[in-house]
């Protein structure tokens, strides 16, 4: 298929390919969040298994510095990307 028979296809229906953007974006978001809650969960779960549970009752989070800031880095990327979904599913109502 040639480029512009794509063009023609994108320019005949703007909202249905905005809207398929839409929902990779909110599927990208979405795994994303649900994968790096599972990852805070396993290594939770891995530092309570090693009997270290006298360690762990002040804190909320057993996780190092960098760890830590990777997983909210994950949790504010994958909130933009259903943030973006959202807006994009919103302006594809309006063409």
């Amino acid at each position: 298929m040639s480029l512009q028979a794509l063009w023609l296809l994108i320019e005949g229906q703007p909202g249905q390919w905005l809207n398929g953007l839409a929902l990779f974006f909110a599927l990208a978001g979405a795994w994303l969040l649900l994968a790096t809650r599972l990852r805070e969960q396993r290594a939770q779960a891995r530092v309570l298994a090693g009997n270290e549970l006298n360690e762990l009752a002040e804190q909320a989070y057993a996780c190092d510095e960098p760890t830590w800031r990777l997983n909210q880095f994950f949790v504010r990327f994958g909130s933009v990307c259903l943030g973006c979904a959202l807006l994009l599913s919103w302006l594809s109502t309006r063409l």
